[in-house]
């Protein structure tokens, strides 16, 4: 998938990027400004001959990094005759539907009525499924901050701690380590609470028998990673050791799973039928996984409803889990690169059943 694939239905491409909370990723995708503000209030134009970043002057070196045409603009009027100057000559426009706000949609229909604009994000989403080798450096340095961050922390957990306390030490940890920031809020839960999937971490302070169960990731230069680990604080039961044993299995059939040519309800297939084989039928109530990028959740999706070939250069993460409400659960998640053959895991921290 390239851009002259798009170009086959729109003379050109405009991507708004209004800044927080709307945040057009394709932005950073196309201009790999990827260690810039904002960009609040800019676009970019984009045909066969031209690709032009119209921002503010508050962003005018950033933009200029780029090595794209930089036209700037003090106000917004001065904004719109550079874009009139711009779309003068066309007539189909594609713009993304999903971060198009609906005030700036019709703040520019109104500017620009002659104009047909079209939705591209179907496009766009398959152009930025397949990572080149410059994304999949940033996504593996994203995977070794993250898993050596959860390798460092072991020692910092200890009885009576809460949640926030040991969510607060790995973002330090992942600060430290060298990424921007958490690649999203990360989930730390502990005991029962580790039974719910997105659970938000609290103040529950963690006894000897617990589940420590934790999802994060880290963001380096925009790109994300997204790993989970669980263990046992104290001596297990037995049957923490056997619903950790069926997620770990389950997880490396999956892994196994991955290769160019699969479909996404394929592997959730594999991973699933496992599990639902075992006393824990039921309880694996999400889908094993989705794609990781400049979006944490991003497709393409392992999930029972997925159509959607593998490809090489595509990176997913592998999330089996088992729920148990008002016990526990176990959740074990890598991210894995798609390649021609097989595939490659991308996040390194230890996965063997741990008491700690």
């Amino acid at each position: 998938m390239t851009l002259d694939k798009i170009f086959e239905n729109v003379d050109a491409v405009l991507i708004y990027n209004q800044g927080e909370p709307v945040v057009d990723l394709n932005f950073f995708y196309f201009t790999r400004l990827l260690d810039s503000g904002l960009f609040e209030g800019s676009y970019l134009f984009i045909d066969r001959n031209t690709k032009s970043i119209i921002t503010s002057e508050l962003e005018e070196t950033s933009a200029k990094k780029s090595g794209w045409d930089v036209k700037i603009f003090k106000k917004g009027t001065e904004r719109d005759e550079i874009l009139k100057n711009l779309l003068s000559n066309k007539k189909k426009i594609g713009i993304s539907f999903s971060t198009f706000t609906v005030k700036e949609f019709n703040n520019i229909k109104g500017k620009f009525s002659n104009l047909d604009f079209i939705d591209i994000d179907p496009y766009l989403n398959e152009l930025r499924q397949i990572k080149d080798d410059f994304e999949i450096s940033l996504i593996k340095e994203a995977a070794k901050i993250a898993s050596d961050a959860v390798d460092d922390l072991i020692d910092y957990i200890k009885e009576g701690m809460t949640e926030n306390d040991l969510a607060a030490q790995l973002t330090y940890m992942l600060m430290k380590n060298g990424a921007q920031e958490n690649a999203f809020t990360p989930i730390v839960a502990f005991g029962e609470n580790s039974a719910e999937p997105h659970y938000f971490s609290g103040n529950r302070k963690l006894r000897k028998g617990d589940f420590i169960l934790m999802d994060f990731g880290a963001r380096y230069r925009k790109y994300n990673s997204d790993i989970t680990r669980t263990y046992v604080f104290g001596k297990g039961n037995e049957k923490q050791k056997r619903m950790y044993d069926v997620v770990k299995h389950a997880q490396q059939i999956g892994i196994d799973a991955i290769r160019a040519g699969k479909t996404g309800k394929e592997v959730d297939a594999e991973v699933r039928n496992f599990i639902d084989s075992t006393e824990f039928r039921g309880l694996f109530i999400h889908s094993t996984g989705h794609g990781v990028g400049l979006a944490v959740h991003d497709h393409p999706a392992l999930a029972q409803s997925s159509d959607l070939v593998l490809k090489p250069g595509m990176v997913v993460t592998v999330e089996p889990g088992v729920y148990i409400k008002g016990f526990g659960g176990v959740r074990i998640e890598d991210d894995v690169l798609v390649k021609e053959n097989g595939h490659e895991v991308l996040s390194s921290a230890d996965k063997e059943y741990r008491e700690i």
